[in-house]
Formats: structure tokens, sequence, C-alpha cells
């Protein structure tokens, strides 16, 4: 019997196992996608962070810190979104001499909170779909692999001589929708791992800032309530 090659056994397939061949690669396909798309993200989050960090540790004024921060707003994001929440509100409240500085710093802490939150959610954003991907397609794949196999065994009720040289065909296109399922998941589920560390990191990085800040705050919020 002459072999066959990949292709044409994916062409001999039955209808629903081709269906699923097809969900599964264009499922392979939108995880590569958002893959490279995540890391782009991240790479650039990690830099502007690192990048913010030094100036601000640097001993850079806040009041033109910010307003060079707050003067970018189509490209603040990260860190610089949370410095800027934070200053923003801590200078709306200390227009009030009456607050005092644990008041003025708890505004700026839940500003700052805000935005920690909605950053995250940002740099989170797909990591659900390669986790979908990762742990659905092996699942997918195998059952497109037990229909085509049960068909495969379907076709040998007829026959009088039963061979492997009958079903080996049957077999081989059925195997290729697990191949597939492996292939989507494989790839999707490094992935998810790799990035759920880094947004992990990021976070804590985010909120280590976050914190250290308000401290930076209530530190000037008490030279303030003492001058007035």
């Amino acid at each position: 019997m002459e072999q066959m090659g990949i292709w044409e056994l994916i062409l001999e397939a039955g209808l629903l196992v081709q269906g699923v061949m097809a969900l599964l690669v264009l499922a392979s396909l939108a995880s590569w996608v958002v893959i490279f798309q995540k890391r782009q993200v991240l790479a650039r989050a990690e830099k502007r962070a690192r990048d913010f960090e030094e100036k601000f540790w640097s001993g850079a004024d806040l009041n033109a810190l910010y307003d060079k921060v707050a003067g970018n707003s189509a490209g603040r994001e990260g860190i610089e979104s949370i410095f800027e929440a934070g200053f923003r509100e801590f200078s709306r409240l200390r227009e009030d001499r009456h607050l005092n500085p644990d008041t003025l710093t708890s505004g700026a802490q839940r500003a700052m909170r805000v935005t920690l939150s909605r950053e995250m959610d940002r740099l989170e954003a797909r990591l659900s779909f390669l986790a979908t991907v990762g742990s659905v397609s092996p699942y997918v794949g195998l059952f497109g692999t037990v229909w085509g196999i049960m068909n495969s065994f379907r076709g040998l009720a007829g026959a009088h001589t039963a061979t492997i040289a009958m079903v080996a065909p049957g077999i081989a296109e059925a195997l290729i929708a697990t191949a597939m399922g492996l292939f989507a998941a494989i790839p999707a589920v490094i992935a998810f791992n790799k990035y759920s560390v880094q947004v992990e990191r990021l976070e804590l990085r985010y909120d280590n800032f976050k914190e250290e800040f308000a401290g930076i705050l209530h530190r000037q919020a008490r030279r303030l309530s003492e001058k007035a």
C-alpha cells in the first residue's frame, strides 16, 4: 500500500475531524498573535517602569516630573500612570488646608490603587485566552481522534477480512487531530506561564512603588501641616 502524506491524510479525513483540525489551526494562529502581542506589551511595560524609576529615584523634582508625565497622556501607562494619579489627587487635596496628612495620603493611595487595578487589567488582558487554548486544545484534538478511530472501526463492520492496512489510514488521520491539539496547546501553556510570572512581577513592582510613593507624599503632607 502506498504511503500517504500528512496533507493527503487530512484531506481524506471525515468532515467532523477536518472541522476539528481547522478549529485547532485557528486557535493556534490566534494564540501566536496573542503571544507576540503580549511579549511586546510586557517588554515595554518593564522597560518603562525601569526608566521611570531611575528618573524618580534620581532626585528629580516631583512637580516637574508630574508636569512631564501629565503632559503625555497618550503615551502614559504603567508606573507612570500610578504616579500621575497619586500626585494629581494629592495636589488637589492639599489645596484644602484643613485636611490632615493621613487624609491627604489616603486620598492619593486610593487614586493609585484604582489606577494600579486598571493597569493590571490591561496587562492581564488575553492571558485567559492562552490558558483556555492550552487547557482545551488537547481535549478538542482527542475528540477528533476518538471520532476518527470510531469511524475507522465502523468501516470494518461490513468487511469479511479485517487487516491493519484497512484501518491504518483512518487511525493516522485521527491521530493528526491529537497532534494538532498538542501543537496548539503547548506554546499557549508555555507563554501563559511565562507571561503570568512577568505580570506578577510587574504587579509587585507597581505595588512597591505605590507604597514608597505614598510614604513620600505623607512626609510632604506632614511638612505642609507643620508650616500651616
